[in-house]
């Protein structure tokens, strides 16, 4: 009844998921994999059903379109939620960047904390392969929402993270309008509002080497105008 499962969107990850989830089930072969696939034209659903085939511990959750990766953990999660037995989840990217064997470090962190973030920006932790520009859009991203926010994280869009079954219960999932990366900010909020323990621990980056990347200016704008409302509305009383 203490079992742990990953949620990993994909979108175009065929060459990227045989690879991730070899090294989930051996970094972390007492949890559970869900593939969250928004309907890959790149075959990436097929793929995660001849992966759980083979394999009792991974299942796949077909959506019809792609909706964005906060829709898609939302999906995730509620399929999480609806079986008993899972009590941490787990959010990692698909391409590669989250490393699986320091997956151990995260959940051990969580049996202190209901939101344990991966995290960039502390000490210890460090991005391999970024260009300059990458690195400005994360820390000025993180930093805006801080301040912002008042939120008390030093990386707060991070991906890679370790949620409790009670801080999913309580920010109200169904009610998280965001859609791209924005999502990690929105979770961490209402987190933080709930007054739930959370802790980051440093990870490495790593830059994908397959595939293509996922951010593009949409996604920044919506994190931008999402965060700037949040902020206006607590500072107002209405937030």
């Amino acid at each position: 009844m203490n079992r742990t499962l990953v949620v990993v969107p994909t979108y175009n990850e065929a060459e990227n998921l045989p690879g991730l989830i070899g090294s989930l089930r051996r970094f972390a072969a007492d949890a559970d994999v869900l593939v969250v696939d928004d309907a890959s034209p790149d075959g990436t659903g097929a793929v995660a059903d001849a992966l759980a085939a083979a394999d009792d511990a991974v299942h796949v959750l077909h959506r019809t379109a792609k909706e964005g990766l906060g829709v898609a953990y939302r999906a995730g999660f509620a399929w999480g939620l609806a079986r008993p037995e899972y009590q941490w989840f787990v959010e990692m990217d698909a391409d590669g960047s989250h490393r699986p064997a320091e997956l151990r470090r995260l959940r051990n962190a969580a049996f202190a904390a209901d939101l344990v973030i991966g995290s960039r920006w502390v000490k210890g932790g460090r991005v391999i392969d970024w260009p300059a520009s990458r690195r400005l859009i994360s820390r000025a991203g993180t930093a805006y929402a801080r301040i912002m926010l008042r939120l008390p994280v030093r990386d707060a869009t991070a991906g890679f993270r370790v949620l409790s079954r009670r801080a999913l219960e309580q920010v109200s999932l169904d009610s998280i309008a965001s859609h791209g990366y924005c999502f990690q900010i929105d979770v961490t909020r209402r987190v933080c509002d709930a007054g739930l323990p959370v802790v980051e621990v440093p990870v490495t980056f790593v830059e994908r080497r397959l595939g293509a990347s996922k951010m593009t200016l949409g996604i920044v704008a919506e994190a931008l105008w999402r965060v700037t409302l949040w902020g206006l509305q607590r500072r107002v009383g209405l937030g």
